[in-house]
């Protein structure tokens, strides 16, 4: 058994995000200045977490923002960063480059949910799912790989963080964890991710965490954390348990 945790971020502020633009796939926009105070407010939150392992969307967007996070860590700012394209954002289709509203108004129109439609040539909640399994896949393995030496016969349990709200600490769940990974990536891919993890998953809820919130999507930089433990028998390590410690915190943002 191999146990680690995995904290995912979002990316900054782009200007296509204070504009209420789609960006998607097709625009791979660089952060703005706020989005670029806003991930150094995020890695002066992370500066004392201990990261042993890093990913990364291959859009500039997120590098840019793990580039930062990981610079000012105290413990990994040489780190190597592992782009990885599964982690690209949703591709919305025709919707890309146009406004925020005029995507809802076209859900409104075919009568669907938001996060369930899919515009023209866009990508559907099942195919991001797919990378995402894909992605986890691959972490789980080079994660396996990389740190044989935690590997531990028999049972490996993490503490149940959802028998308690968390402390509101960079650290929280992770204090005492060897091995950690951070995952930079984009809002609309963290949304399903979210409802993969929790639905498909099973990955319950932890305390004092409304429903609601599960799917909402999390603001630039806003942090997503869990716990896994990995069987590793055989040669492909599979997924053994999943605890969520916090979802969407976005504490280091001034408002």
């Amino acid at each position: 058994m191999l146990a680690f945790g995995l904290t995912i971020v979002r990316h900054g502020e782009t200007q296509c995000n204070k504009d209420g633009l789609l960006q998607g796939q097709k625009i791979d926009s660089p952060l703005s200045e706020i989005g670029i105070q806003q991930s150094e407010a995020a890695s002066q939150y992370l500066r004392d977490v201990k990261f042993t392992n890093v990913f990364v969307s291959d859009m500039k967007r997120a590098k840019q923002t793990a580039e930062i996070i990981v610079r000012k860590n105290r413990t990994c700012h040489d780190i190597e960063l592992v782009a990885d394209p599964s982690l690209k954002e949703r591709s919305f289709g025709i919707a890309e480059g146009g406004r925020v509203i005029e995507m809802k108004n076209m859900a409104k129109a075919a009568r669907q949910p938001l996060p369930e439609f899919t515009p023209p040539e866009g990508e559907t909640m099942e195919q991001v799912k797919v990378r995402i399994k894909d992605f986890l896949k691959a972490m789980f393995q080079r994660i396996a790989n990389e740190h044989q030496d935690k590997i531990r016969d028999g049972e490996t349990s993490l503490p149940d963080e959802t028998d308690r709200a968390p402390a509101g600490l960079p650290d929280d769940g992770v204090l005492n964890v060897p091995v950690h990974a951070l995952v930079v990536g984009h809002g609309a891919y963290m949304s399903i991710a979210m409802k993969y993890f929790f639905e498909d998953l099973k990955c319950p809820m932890p305390r004092g965490l409304d429903p609601s919130q599960r799917y909402s999507i999390c603001p630039n930089t806003g942090m997503c954390r869990f716990l896994i433990t990995l069987k590793c028998s055989n040669a492909d390590p599979a997924l053994s348990d999943v605890k969520c410690v916090f979802i969407n915190r976005r504490d280091h943002i001034k408002t």
